[in-house]
């Protein structure tokens, strides 16, 4: 005889009813079964998207955060800076990315403002615009004392949006401000805070001071350096130059070269590569010499040039002589009045003039001050 085959096994059911259950015992089981495809239904009803709840009308800050980065974010540019390099073993030179920094459109004509520190020690520089186009950038002018430079780009006219140019004169601390740039080489990022205060004082890649400077708590990342600083109508009121951070991301502590600077500056450096600042043509000793000599705060002259402003005036500097004794010198205490403590306060008095402007002098020499006229020339 064949073996028999057992019948295959069916899944146990859900629920299984007793056959001789009484009735009413029945009749829950059957509410249950109704419950459990109820459920079933719901869960399946649930699992569907949900509809979009409408929203009202943007409220008026949203409207205008929007409109401000519309408006300006075709005018910032990317700017990643090479370094050559050369190979170990086939000593072939190449160029290799060595950073990356924000900056903007100035003109029609291709320049572009940016930090100095953005493009120091590069080689060579490339420029992405808002539409990704890349552009090589040749160096026109760089003002270390201030942070800026400019280059520029061979780019189509209708690509070239300059940023509007506004004023850092009349600014007021709580005013809105906008920062757009490339943080950590990311694309066309903005940030929004206020001017949390003004005339700040910060320190320059020659230790210049930078006075004036704009001080906000729009988030300024690595990456934003060189960017544009924005009021809420989409105009330039400064150029974003550094933050304040042990950790070096943004603590809501960020500075920006107010725009009147930038508006003197750049200028010059597109029509001279350089800026041409008055000078009195002299040498300055160092604080540590003037304390060794117990001299008065101000600019103490060790060296005056040839022909130059201050030896015009008359002006005498320290000097030695033939026994090895120091013999004494002019000291500058102010400038029309205005008291300058070391050579860096002289520089910025005179930054505030023309060449050839005349300026008087506070002279100290031997316990005796004396008022000196000077016109200034060039440096």
């Amino acid at each position: 005889m064949r073996p028999t085959t057992p019948a295959p096994s069916l899944p146990a059911p859900l629920l299984t009813l007793p056959p001789a259950a009484p009735s009413g015992r029945r009749l829950t089981a059957l509410a249950a079964l109704a419950a459990i495809a109820l459920a079933l239904a719901g869960a399946v009803a649930h699992a569907q998207p949900r509809p979009v709840t409408p929203r009202g009308p943007l409220d008026a800050q949203e409207q205008n955060n929007i409109a401000v980065f519309r408006k300006v974010s075709p005018s910032v540019v990317h700017i990643t800076t090479l370094a050559q390099q050369r190979d170990f073993f086939s000593r072939n030179v190449t160029e290799v990315p060595s950073g990356t920094g924000t900056g903007f459109l100035w003109d029609e004509q291709g320049h572009v403002v940016t930090n100095f520190h953005v493009i120091r020690g590069a080689s060579a520089a490339k420029v992405t615009l808002s539409d990704q186009s890349a552009y090589d950038a040749n160096l026109v002018g760089v003002d270390p004392d201030r942070d800026l430079a400019v280059l520029r780009i061979a780019a189509p006219r209708e690509k070239l949006l300059p940023v509007p140019m506004g004023a850092s004169k009349d600014l007021l601390v709580g005013q809105t401000v906008y920062a757009i740039g490339n943080p950590f080489g990311l694309d066309q990022t903005l940030t929004r805070g206020i001017v949390s205060a003004l005339n700040r004082e910060i320190e320059s890649m020659t230790q210049r001071t930078i006075r004036g400077a704009i001080q906000t708590d729009a988030a300024i990342n690595p990456g934003n350096s060189g960017g544009p600083l924005l009021d809420s109508a989409g105009r330039l009121i400064g150029v974003n130059t550094s933050i304040y951070s042990p950790s070096g991301g943004s603590n809501g502590i960020g500075f920006a070269i107010p725009a009147d600077e930038v508006n003197r500056v750049v200028p010059q450096l597109i029509k001279h590569g350089r800026v041409i600042r008055p000078a009195l043509g002299l040498t300055a000793g160092t604080e540590q010499l003037r304390q060794v000599l117990r001299l008065p705060k101000g600019v103490v002259l060790i060296g005056l040039r040839s022909g130059g402003s201050a030896q015009r005036a008359g002006l005498q500097a320290f000097s030695r002589g033939r026994d090895g004794r120091i013999v004494g010198g002019d000291v500058i205490t102010a400038v029309n009045g205005r008291p300058v403590a070391d050579l860096d306060e002289l520089l910025n008095e005179l930054e505030e003039r023309q060449v050839g402007d005349k300026v008087t002098l506070s002279v100290w020499n031997g316990g005796k001050t004396r008022q000196v006229q000077a016109q200034l020339g060039s440096d």
